[in-house]
């Protein structure tokens, strides 16, 4: 019994290296998956934030059209009149076409409908590449997570080529993670 004792003490103590390092490993890992859960976290907030900017932006857009709209039924209703080429009336209808061409492009306000779909569009393309970025860092999550599963299992089932795969796949996850920090993708 002592001898058995013995040797899988020997056993245990020529495998400890390996197991130390492959516990630093999944730790390294789990680390680099907790940044990349930050970074998509960030991502998914800033793609909400754009998302709902150009929605207000759309929104306003809709709002400046409408009231266009209403401007322009009031010239046609003022421009059919019996009198509507009495000054007043004409004063009127020059207001009106005057709001409407400031609804439709306000370049010194920079919130007619030209401008504000200028800004939505540019949100729409901020709001694509933070869900673009997101989707990556999820991607190397799910990486991450399956690199810390294969460097469990090979300490349970001593296969190192396990640990190596764990390594190569957190390094690839590290890296695509970094590089979305660093904007290269």
């Amino acid at each position: 019994m002592e001898r058995v004792h013995e040797t899988i003490e020997e056993h245990a103590h020529h495998r400890e290296p390996r197991a130390r390092g492959i516990a630093i490993l999944v730790s390294l890992l789990a680390a680099v998956m907790a940044m990349a859960e930050i970074g998509g976290k960030a991502s998914q907030t800033e793609y909400l934030t754009h998302h709902v900017a150009l929605s207000n932006e759309w929104a306003f857009y809709q709002s400046k059209n409408q009231r266009a709209i209403i401007k322009g039924s009031e010239v046609d209703v003022l421009a059919s009149l019996p009198n509507a080429t009495d000054p007043a009336i004409q004063g009127r209808i020059k207001e009106a076409q005057d709001y409407i061409k400031r609804m439709r492009d306000d370049p010194e306000g920079g919130e007619g409908m030209k401008q504000l779909a200028a800004t939505a569009r540019d949100q729409e393309v901020l709001r694509d590449e933070a869900g673009h970025r997101y989707h990556l860092y999820e991607y190397a999550v799910g990486a991450l997570e399956i690199a810390i599963v294969l460097a469990s299992v090979s300490v349970l089932t001593r296969v190192f080529a396990l640990a190596v795969a764990a390594a190569a796949i957190g390094v690839l996850a590290a890296a695509g993670s970094l590089g979305l920090v660093l904007g290269w993708w």
